[in-house]
């Protein structure tokens, strides 16, 4: 398969207060042409930050990209003029931000908001736009698209106004579409809307995508491959049916053990011990250490390395550094 994004080694740091906070730290990821990937874990694990990153959108200051690539159809990304990433974003790589009330400008129409992508990355005239836009919101699943065009994002309910964060992002056919945390917020028949209309589109249009959630439950529906995240750094990457079957990490085993079922009689959800570390004093070793009930000395000393223990498998634990050597 043909790969269209690489990032290697992403580190985005933020400096505040005479201190240095690694949002994301050594961070990598590879996604073909097509494939949708998510990237999974809690708050404040560098998910957002590491999309926002590849989008080169990071407030500077006081955050930095510091070390890394962001190959995107063969071109750096981390060191492209600025000019040059305006003609990206939103024409090859499009992005929907997890709340569309704040995404939405609130004083220029629904018709407003999807013609300017157009007539900007597409050239085309204010007719030929506005005629693009009504297609574009049917497509959507909107039954009344013209008459949409002169809506205002406040008179619309939480998924429509998410339907048109759609309808702009896919407006120029991009090859990879973000979406963090499309559908946060959404009762559950409107996040299964959102859902299936992002699995059509993908195959519609063969748009890679690049899913950002903590919904272990989104993820077995729409993706490929899953990379889980902890405190800046990727634990563990597999395909979906691979990690769902047999988590490795001990943090991806908390969070699959965390998920209620209706089949068990449990009176509580079982929990991961301890408290997330602070991304200001992160310990010496690894970084779940504290949290792990398999952490031995070794865990407390060294920062473990990302250890591929199947072709398609990798993980960020010291449990399977005699498998890596076997293999």
């Amino acid at each position: 398969m043909t790969t269209l994004l690489d990032v290697k080694n992403l580190k985005t740091h933020f400096f505040t207060n005479k201190k240095v906070i690694p949002a994301v730290d050594g961070v990598d990821i590879n996604i073909h042409k097509g494939e949708t990937v998510a990237l999974v874990g809690e708050s404040g694990s560098g998910k957002s930050i590491t999309s926002l990153s590849i989008m080169r959108l990071v407030p500077s200051p006081p955050g930095e990209i510091v070390d890394g690539s962001i190959f995107f159809d063969g071109t750096d990304l981390a060191t492209l003029p600025e000019e040059e990433m305006y003609r990206i974003r939103g024409n090859d790589i499009s992005m929907i931000f997890q709340e569309p009330m704040t995404s939405l400008n609130p004083v220029l129409t629904i018709g407003e908001q999807i013609t300017e992508v157009l007539i900007y990355h597409k050239k085309l005239s204010k007719k030929e736009a506005a005629r693009k836009a009504i297609d574009l919101l049917k497509m959507v699943g909107f039954s009344r698209p013209k008459e949409m065009l002169d809506d205002y994002p406040h008179r619309l309910s939480g998924g429509m106004r998410q339907r048109v964060m759609i309808a702009i992002a896919m407006s120029c056919n991009p090859k990879l579409l973000i979406a963090d945390e499309p559908t946060t917020a959404l009762d559950v028949t409107i996040q299964a809307q959102i859902l299936d209309l992002m699995k059509d589109l993908s195959k519609q249009f063969h748009t890679s995508i690049l899913l950002i959630t903590h919904d272990l439950g989104v993820v077995s529906e729409i993706a490929d491959k899953v990379l889980v995240m902890y405190c800046g750094q990727v634990v563990e990457e597999a395909q979906v049916d691979d990690l769902f079957n047999e988590p490795l990490h001990p943090y991806t085993v908390g969070l699959m053990n965390s998920i209620p079922s209706i089949d068990d009689d449990a009176e509580r959800l079982v929990a991961i011990q301890g408290n997330v570390p602070s991304p200001e004093h992160y310990p010496k070793g690894c970084r779940f250490a504290s949290r792990c009930p398999h952490a031995f000395d070794r865990c407390l000393q060294e920062v473990p390395g990302l250890l591929t223990v199947e072709s398609s498998r990798s993980v960020r634990c010291f449990l399977y550094a005699k498998e890596e050597a076997r293999s």
